[in-house]
């Protein structure tokens, strides 16, 4: 049965009866909630007007439920000891579950994990649950803590932070270059290519580059993980994001030939608005400073 909520005497008024109800009293109510004996009464007879019924029976110092107040508190104690067990269930579950995390599988294997040790090594006791995912998920429904996404950040429902460039990058094996650090497009042209299937973004820029991307020679993959396996094996010239390259540059796995500069499309961390757990808030902190 849907609750109509605009027909409810106000929380507070409610919260103030169920209190002397169960503690026997006006001033012990008031104790408990901080306030005074008389904004209790105040709360309790304005309960009694907006129900048109009387709950207490006032004699002189002393108090006690009418039949309506007795059954009006029962339904009242019984509702509040369903929420304050909810609440205390949600704040002990909250205090130590895991941050969940939606991204791409690339950008875990290739961005995140290389760099999990530091934030492990200054908040051990932080669990993380990554939820690596090509979809662009949805924050709330999906119960995820917060999102990193490739684009421009103008996400709606979200709150957008810049994290890392996400501009487009040629690389290739030292052992498919024979010692070269460049190439024309000429040569490009001529040479076996690695892509990823059905990304608009590549081939344009490809284009942009002085490529004809439909006359090359290509071997298309479905994800970044496996383009990158088969590029460092020198199987061919790869096009990725240059963020997820950075490991492979330094280590000498594969050679930067090209590199777009632009700005956008880039790496954005996406969360709820609102506030966040302390466990969210201190990846967050991390997230930030590690880019």
């Amino acid at each position: 049965m849907a609750i109509d909520w605009r027909s409810l005497p106000s929380l507070s008024s409610l919260r103030a009866f169920a209190a002397v109800a169960e503690l026997g009293g006006f001033s012990q109510a008031a104790r408990v909630l901080i306030v005074t004996h008389a904004a209790v009464s105040q709360q309790v007879r304005g309960l009694e007007q907006a129900l048109d019924t009387a709950l207490v029976a006032r004699d002189g110092r002393g108090m006690a439920l009418t039949a309506e107040g007795q059954q009006l508190a029962q339904a009242l104690l019984d509702g509040f000891a369903t929420v304050a067990a909810g609440v205390d269930t949600l704040r002990a579950g909250g205090s130590d579950r895991p941050v969940r995390i939606t991204l791409t599988a690339s950008f875990a294997t290739q961005w995140l994990m290389p760099r999990l040790k530091e934030f492990w090594d200054l908040y051990p006791d932080i669990a993380l649950s990554l939820h690596p995912d090509a979809r662009v998920v949805d924050l709330r429904r999906d119960g995820m803590d917060l999102g990193i996404r490739y684009g421009n950040g103008d996400w709606q429902g979200v709150t957008a932070r810049f994290l890392a460039p996400a501009r487009m990058a040629v690389a290739a094996s030292p052992n498919l270059l024979a010692g070269r650090t460049t190439l024309s497009a000429a040569e490009m042209q001529e040479m076996e290519w690695i892509l990823a299937r059905d990304w608009p973004e590549q081939e344009n820029y490809l284009k942009s580059l002085g490529l004809r991307p439909e006359a090359l020679s290509r071997t298309d993959f479905v994800n970044e993980e496996l383009s990158l396996a088969a590029a460092r094996q020198g199987l061919g010239l790869v096009v990725e994001s240059l963020a997820l390259l950075e490991g492979d540059l330094e280590e000498g796995r594969l050679v930067l030939l090209h590199d777009s500069k632009d700005k956008l499309p880039a790496y954005f961390i996406v969360t709820q608005p609102g506030p966040q757990r302390a466990a969210t808030r201190a990846f967050l902190k991390w997230l930030e400073q590690a880019a």
